[in-house]
């Protein structure tokens, strides 16, 4: 081989390696679109990403996943379920998550908006979790349903942590609005176990929920809070509804902490709401 043939295939993969290390990466058909809450005006970026076979079958009606904290879990959510929706061990769905208010940094966002009631012990706005589950009530869920071919019955919402919370505050003020909960590592714990204050209502439709906790999500491992206590206390509250509609199970990952449970919850619940059986896939 020649020098400049040599020179010619050196500047070649040189110009490729440049253009692969400056390429960014980015989900497979998904999008970002904004919504705006009428009450207040705050700006929510909302996730979205679409299943493999969405352009492919045009009559296909697909259940939705809801998510909180989106920058977070819709990374996770959607890398988590590529394998098993697309080879037909899970539904395939659209997953839509929801992020925090345009311009606001995100903890002051979730901690106002996953908060079941005001504390007066925290500096940060809290206790806006009724307005923001009327957000997605009346805003988001009516959106998706109007632009996309999304199930108005097949919903799952999942959240993690506050997000958790905020879950299990609809499920317990507004049960119907979805008919699948996964509850991660709920902070059942904020302000002196409010959440457990709440008065119940009873789903009126068949509801799944799912609980999950890191077995090292307590103060003998160095958490804050007791959170493997607080959802076995979330569990009871849920159970003491004696309730026909709902099937609960609840999960205790061994091994895991607060910053580590929330993946093996998210893949593990859909799994449980949306996996696929032999029966199911004709075998």
């Amino acid at each position: 081989m020649n020098t400049a043939l040599k020179s010619l295939l050196l500047l070649c993969a040189l110009v490729c390696l440049k253009l692969s290390a400056n390429t960014p990466y980015q989900i497979p058909r998904s999008s970002v679109i904004e919504l705006t809450e009428p009450a207040t005006k705050r700006v929510y970026p909302v996730f979205i990403q679409l299943p493999k076979s969405y352009k492919k079958q045009p009559e296909k009606i697909y259940p939705v996943i809801y998510l909180t904290d989106a920058p977070y879990t819709f990374p996770i959510v959607a890398g988590a379920t590529r394998f098993p929706m697309n080879s037909g061990n899970m539904q395939e769905a659209i997953i839509v998550a929801i992020s925090y208010e345009k311009g606001s940094r995100g903890s002051n966002s979730r901690i106002r908006d996953y908060t079941p009631n005001k504390a007066q012990s925290w500096k940060k706005q809290t206790g806006n979790a009724q307005n923001h589950a009327l957000f997605l009530k009346n805003t988001v869920l009516p959106f998706i349903q109007s632009n996309y071919r999304a199930s108005s019955t097949q919903k799952t919402y999942i959240g993690n942590s506050l997000g958790g919370l905020f879950g299990a505050t609809i499920l317990f003020t507004m049960p119907d609005l979805f008919n699948n909960y996964i509850i991660g590592s709920p902070s059942v714990w904020f302000n002196s176990n409010a959440v457990l204050a709440l008065q119940a209502h009873k789903p009126k439709v068949p509801t799944k929920v799912y609980i999950s906790v890191g077995a090292k999500e307590t103060p003998s491992f160095g958490e804050g809070q007791n959170m493997v206590a607080g959802a076995k206390l979330l569990t009871q509250k849920i159970n003491a509804l004696s309730s026909d509609n709902i099937e609960l199970k609840s999960v205790v990952i061994e091994g895991a902490s607060h910053a580590t449970a929330f993946p093996t919850t998210a893949i593990q619940g859909l799994d449980w709401v949306l996996g696929m059986t032999p029966i199911d896939l004709n075998i």
